[in-house]
C-alpha cells in the first residue's frame, strides 16, 4: 500500500470514526444521566441534516445549521417528556424497546415529511472537486470541518462537565440520584437536558457530515448501530473511551475497504459488537457495569 493510499484511508477512517464517536457519546450522556440506551439516537443525527437541509433557502448556511440544531434539542426534550418521563423505574429491556419504537416513529414521520429521495447539504468551503494535498493524498476541505467540529464539540462537552455547576449536577444524578435530590437537584430537568444535548450534538454532527455523507430519511439506524458498537467498545457511560473507539472503528472500516468488498462495510461493525458481548461486554475502558447488557 502506498503512502498516499494509506493517509487516503485514514482520513476516511478518522472522519467517520468521529461521526461514529459523536453518536457513542450521545448514547453516554443518556445512559450516564438516566441509565437508558437510547437507542433513537441515530435520528437526531437524521434530524440535523435534513431540517438543515430543508431550512437552506429559506436562512443562510449557518443560520439553517443553527436552527437545525435547535429545533432537534427541542425534539429531543419533547421525546423525553412525552415518551420517558411518565415512566416509573422501567426495565433495560422496556427502554431499550421504547426508544427503538421512538426511532422507528421518527423514521416514518420523516419518509413522509421529506420522501425517500437522498439530500445533502453544500460544502461549507469550495465544492465537491475541491480538495487539499496532505501528504501526496487529496483530502476534501469538509473532511476537516467534520473532524475539527466533532472535536471542539467533544473538547466542550468535557469542559461543561467537569466545570459548569449544571454539568456537576447531571454528574451527580449519574453517580448516586437519591443523594442528588437530597441536594435540591431536580433528576427530571437533568434528564430531559441530557435529552437535549445528545439531540444538538447529533444534529450537529448530521449538518456537518452532510455534504460528504449525504442525508436520507433512514440513515439513523446504521448510525445508531455503530454508535452503540462504539460505546460499547469504548466503554458504556465512557466518553473519553468513546473518541478512542471510534476513531478505531472508522479506521478499521476504511482499511477494510482495501481487503473485502464494500458492501461488507456494516457486517464489520455487526461482528465486532457480537464479538464485544461475547468476549468482554464492559468494553475495553469500561467497567463491569455495561456487563449487564449482555444479558440481553
Amino acid at each position: 500500500m502506498t503512502t498516499e493510499l494509506f493517509v487516503q484511508y485514514l482520513f476516511a477512517g478518522i472522519t467517520y470514526g468521529s461521526i461514529y464517536a459523536i453518536v457513542a457519546i450521545g448514547f453516554n450522556i443518556i445512559y450516564n444521566t438516566t441509565g437508558i440506551i437510547n437507542f433513537a439516537q441515530g435520528e437526531f443525527v437524521m434530524l440535523g441534516g435534513m431540517i438543515a437541509i430543508s431550512l437552506l433557502p429559506l436562512l443562510p448556511l449557518p443560520l439553517a445549521i443553527a436552527a437545525a440544531v435547535g429545533l432537534t434539542m427541542i425534539i429531543g426534550a419533547l421525546i423525553e417528556m412525552i415518551f420517558i418521563r411518565w415512566l416509573k423505574s422501567p426495565s433495560v429491556l422496556r427502554m431499550i424497546i421504547i426508544t427503538i419504537g421512538i426511532s422507528i416513529l421518527t423514521r416514518e414521520a420523516a419518509v413522509h415529511i421529506w420522501g425517500e429521495n437522498i439530500r445533502a447539504l453544500p460544502y461549507f468551503v469550495g465544492n465537491e472537486i475541491s480538495t487539499i494535498g496532505i501528504l501526496g493524498a487529496r483530502i476534501s476541505p469538509q473532511v476537516l470541518w467534520v473532524v475539527g467540529v466533532c472535536g471542539v464539540m467533544v473538547a466542550i462537552l468535557h469542559l461543561f462537565f467537569q466545570t459548569s455547576s449544571v454539568g456537576r449536577e447531571m454528574r451527580a444524578c449519574a453517580a448516586n440520584r437519591m443523594a442528588a435530590i437530597l441536594c435540591g437537584i431536580n433528576p427530571r430537568n437533568m434528564v430531559t437536558l441530557s435529552f437535549v444535548l445528545s439531540a444538538g450534538m447529533g444534529a450537529l454532527a448530521g449538518c456537518v457530515m452532510s455534504p460528504i455523507t449525504y442525508s436520507q430519511y433512514d440513515m439513523g439506524t446504521g448510525l445508531a448501530i455503530k454508535g452503540f458498537t462504539v460505546a460499547i467498545l469504548g466503554g458504556l457511560g465512557n466518553s473519553g473511551g468513546a473518541v478512542v473507539a471510534g476513531l478505531l472503528l472508522g479506521a478499521i472500516e476504511a482499511f477494510s475497504v482495501s481487503v473485502v468488498p464494500l458492501a461488507f462495510k456494516d457486517a464489520i461493525s455487526i461482528a465486532i459488537l457480537l464479538v464485544i458481548l461475547f468476549v468482554r461486554p464492559h468494553g475495553i475502558f469500561g467497567s463491569g457495569e455495561a456487563a449487564r447488557l449482555k444479558a440481553f
